[in-house]
Formats: structure tokens, sequence, C-alpha cells
């Protein structure tokens, strides 16, 4: 062992991990078993795309810490093909997914939302709950590890990839519902990631898109991202996620100047930030795991050679989404030329094992860390569960503005209604394309008579009483922006970005996603955010509509983009 080894093992008996001295020891025997070629194995954590058990094989024949799952809709192919992992592994690896709900809920678990959602229905308690109803499917799944929550802060609107995925902009709202989260998933056997070190929603770029750029002054950056960063480390959470985002404030702070481009180094690279910074500055003890590592934040920052070893000698234990084949070859490579030293890479196999022990995994065989299908069927998407995502959506769905006279819908005032609908893409090809029929059932069930809007007919006071403007697009990663598509809804280009209805005809706009939506739209008299787009959220929307449900839910942000003149609703016409 090197000689920071004992210092390593034994800050594993305090927080976050927490090991016992048995759990300790079988971290010491296990890496002292192992090469150095199974010691980087150990450091890598691959993506697995849908369910091909060939390609599964193919990656832990590597012997790796772990792997990611990105399920397919067959939920016993996807059982399968995590049970051959678990399988085919000497030392019980990680099973991690992106399980923040929305766009990456899998369909055959409970409809659980988005975080901006969660925060909607201003319950830090209901947000423990759903914590541990998701927890319960996941280990089911085989799942050991998610990389939630998100504590950034939404603080700047145009951030696209932040949105939805946030607990808005509110600090305290963040914080309290962060850590409710954190307990609540690790009390349930999952392992919480907070993400993304060292804070997004302050810069309106995107990671996946460039190195963005947190440009709090270091006192700020202290009260705002460091504060919930912080408070989630005092509630025992296991990891942080090291994303792809300078902040050269702290970077001023060690020594650097305007003529250094190291200010605006990515934290997943960046040995300030995230070892003197995280680990020195905020005490964090626990795993530190970097962001995705194809990413265009670190790939447009340095070469491959140079950026996997970097990552974990700047201080990352966990290597997110490597090239099979290539960088366990430049990780070696990396150790020979002395970019990586034998000191980190032995600290961060003992903190993979340690996170390994302190999820129990070691003392566990295969069939306790993943369900029969049987047993899977009976616990995912239970009704005790359904019910508890209805509540929810219930509880979560938020009229901004109305125009006055306009609600509750009726068949009688307004019989016809023309649907505009912006059907969100998938945000991969194996998730389900969803529709808006959930919702449209609603209305034709009451009566409506529902017909989609054709460009080649344009609606008019004469033949319809009402357009319903439906807009899906939750937080979109990899994206220059987000807003509402005019031309793409109404058709013909040029001239069909410049129709607006609603001065004519009585019209309501919903969000089942961005809750920014407003300000393309600032003369619109009504307004819903229901923040996701799955089901239970479409059919609440639909009867609160109606009247048939008050309307519940809080915004955790402005939805109207620090533009007095969104306020106003109106005067349009409505239907007497």
């Amino acid at each position: 062992m090197s000689a920071t080894a004992p210092d390593t093992l034994a800050s594993l008996s305090r927080a976050p991990f927490n090991l016992a001295p048995d759990d300790i020891a079988w971290v010491r025997r296990t890496l002292a078993g192992l090469s150095t070629t199974d010691r980087i194995g150990q450091l890598m954590l691959y993506a697995t795309f849908g369910d091909d058990p060939g390609t599964v094989r193919s990656i832990m024949a590597t012997r790796p810490g772990g792997i990611h799952r990105f399920m397919g809709p067959n939920l016993a192919q996807g059982l399968e093909a995590t049970r051959i992992a678990l399988e085919e592994s000497e030392i019980p690896p990680l099973v991690s997914g992106d399980l923040e709900g929305g766009p990456m809920s899998f369909p055959f678990m409970v409809p659980v939302p988005n975080q901006l959602a969660m925060a909607a229905c201003g319950d830090p308690d209901l947000t423990a709950e759903i914590a541990t109803m998701l927890a319960s499917e996941a280990r089911v799944l085989g799942f050991n590890w998610s990389f939630t929550p998100v504590v950034d802060i939404n603080a700047r609107f145009r951030a696209a990839a932040v949105g939805t995925r946030s607990y808005g902009s509110d600090l305290e709202t963040v914080v309290s519902h962060a850590v409710a989260y954190v307990r609540a998933l690790q009390a349930s056997g999952v392992a919480a990631s907070v993400k993304h070190w060292p804070g997004d929603g302050f810069d309106e770029r995107d990671q996946h898109l460039l190195t963005s750029i947190n440009p709090l002054a270091f006192e700020e950056w202290e009260t705002l991202s460091g504060h919930a960063f912080r408070k989630t480390i005092e509630a025992g959470v296991l990891t942080v996620m090291a994303a792809h985002i300078a902040l050269p404030s702290w970077q001023r702070r060690m020594g650097g100047t305007d003529s250094d481009r190291w200010l605006y180094e990515p934290a997943s690279l960046s040995r300030r930030l995230t070892t003197d910074l995280l680990r020195g500055h905020l005490g964090f003890n626990g795993l530190v795991v970097s962001d995705a590592t194809p990413m265009a934040g670190l790939t447009g920052w340095a070469d491959r050679a140079t950026a996997v070893p970097l990552a974990i000698e700047a201080g990352c234990d966990v290597f997110l989404f490597p090239v099979e084949g290539v960088d366990a070859r430049l990780m070696e490579e990396g150790l020979r030329t002395g970019r990586l030293s034998e000191a980190r890479l032995e600290e961060a196999c003992l903190r993979v094992l340690a996170l390994k022990a302190a999820l129990g995994l070691h003392r566990r065989p295969v069939s306790e860390r993943i369900a029969t299908l049987d047993e899977a069927r009976a616990t995912l998407a239970s009704p005790a569960h359904v019910a508890k995502s209805e509540t929810i959506a219930r509880r979560s769905v938020t009229l901004v503005k109305q125009q006055e006279g306009l609600l509750p819908l009726q068949p009688a005032r307004y019989p016809r209604v023309v649907v505009i609908g912006d059907y969100p893409e998938p945000l991969m090809p194996i998730m389900p394309r969803r529709s808006y029929e959930p919702f449209l059932g609603v209305l034709r069930e009451a009566g409506f008579d529902v017909r989609e809007y054709d460009q080649a007919s344009l609606p008019t006071p004469a033949d319809t009483d009402l357009i319903i403007y439906l807009l899906g697009g939750e937080a979109t990663i990899a994206a220059t922006g987000h807003g509402i598509d005019w031309g793409r809804l109404h058709g013909g280009g040029f001239r069909g970005s410049m129709i607006r209805f609603w001065a004519e005809i009585p019209t309501v706009m919903v969000s089942f996603g961005q809750p920014y939506l407003l300000n393309d739209a600032p003369q619109l008299g009504t307004y819903v955010n229901a923040y996701t787009v799955q089901a239970p959220w479409q059919r609440a929307v639909a009867r609160k509509l109606l009247g048939q449900e008050a309307w519940e839910g809080v915004s955790p942000v402005d939805p109207f983009c620090g533009d007095p003149s969104a306020r106003f609703s109106g005067p349009f016409p409505v239907r007497g």
C-alpha cells in the first residue's frame, strides 16, 4: 500500500461511509488482491444503452467497478441484462442510473416527476416519500446508485440544461428538498450523488456542449452553490458528481490570474476544485464521480490521453462512461508517464470499494441485489405507488395566470376545441415516445369536440371556440436554449411563426416541461405549468381546467421571467 493508504482506510470509519471494522477489513483485503489493471478497472463505470446481453458481457469482461443502466422498454430483458452484469462480477458492481424522473423514467416504473414538480408541491416530506418509493422500485431492478439529486440553483431562466431538473431558484427550497431526498434515498439502500459540482444554473450555456462557468464571486458562491453542497454533505450524501464546470473565483484564491487558462478548467479535471475545495474546504469524505466524460465540457478542454488520468489525479474516484478498449489503456499509460500517481489510483480504488461496502453489496448474494421478474412486477408501479404519483400530480400543477371568465372550461361554452401540440422527442431512441392522449381523453370524455391543428385550414372564431397549446420539453441537455418554436408549432415557416390566435379566439397554453414559456408569449391570457409530460400530470391538468380539482401548485421559479408585462391577462375574448 502507498504511504497515504492508512489515512484513507482510517477515514472510511467516518461519515459518509461509516464502515464497521469488518467492512474496512473487506476493503483492505479486496484491494490487496487487485492488480494494477484491476484497480484501474474498479474506477470505470461504463454506460449500457439498452439491454443487449452481448454488450453487457463484453463490458463485464473488462472487470469494471460498475455499469450505468439506460434500460430499454422491456422489463424482462432489462432485468436479465442487469443480472448478467451482477453474476459475471467477482467484486459486486455498482449499478447506477439517472433516476431523475420525468423524461428519464422507465415505462415499467411508477411515473415520478422531475425535481421542479416536486418543489411545486412545497413539501420536503413528500419529496422524501417519493425518494423512498423510487428507491424501492430501483432496487428490484438492480440499481444501487442514483445520480440524484440535482442541487443546482435555477438562477438563469435560459439555462436549458437545468430547468425542470432543479428544485427551483430559491436556495432554501433547493436545500430542504435535496436534504430530504438524500436522507430518504440512502436510508432505502440506494446511494445518492449530488450534482453538478461546483454548481450549475448561473451560466446559460450547457456543459454538454462546452466547459461552462459558475461566475459567482467566491463569497457569493459560499452562500449559494457552496451552501447547497455543504448541507447535503452534512446530511451524509455518499457521492458527489464533479461536473465540467469552472469556478474561476476559487481559482483566483488559489493564485490564478486572468492570464492563466486554468482559471476556467472544469471541476472534473481540477485538483483545486475537486480536492482542495470540495474535500479540503467543505470536508467531503465520500466518493467523487466525474460527470459523463464524452461531454464536450471535458473533450473540448483536453485531449483524451491527458483527460483520462487527469480526472483521477485531480480527485475523481470514478471515471464515468469511458470508451471501451481505450480509456483503461490511457489510464495505465498515464500511470507509467506520471500523469497519474499510484497513491491516487489506490485512494480512488479504496473509495470505490468503500461505497460498495457502505451499501452492503459484499454481504449480499445476487438474489438479494436484483428481483425476479415476478417480484419486479409485484413492486413496480404498484397501486399504492401509482396513487402517490397521482397525489403529486394533483399537488404540483400550477396555474400561473388566467384570463378572467375563461375557466373553468365547459363544453357548453367551448364545444369546438383545436389543440396545437409540440410533441417532445424522447431523449434517447430506447426511451418511449409520449403523446398527449391522456389529456385529450379527459376532454373528449367531458364532451368536447377536439381536433388537431391543421396549418392548411387555420382556426377562426367561426369554427373554433377554444385553442389549447400543449407544449412538452423538460430540461433539455445538449441544447443551446429553449423556448417556443412558433414556426414548428404553426407550420408555414417564417409566416407561421408570426401567427397568434388569442386576440381572436379564447386560448390556454399548458407547458408540460420548461416553466418559462411565457417569455415567448407574455401577452397570452391563460397559462399553466405542469412541469412533466407524464400521464398523471396530463390528466391532472385537464381535470383542473374543467374545474374538477383545485389548483394547488406554487411555482418554485419566476414563471414571468422578470417581465412585468407577462403578468397581465388580456383583455381577450371569452365565451359566455
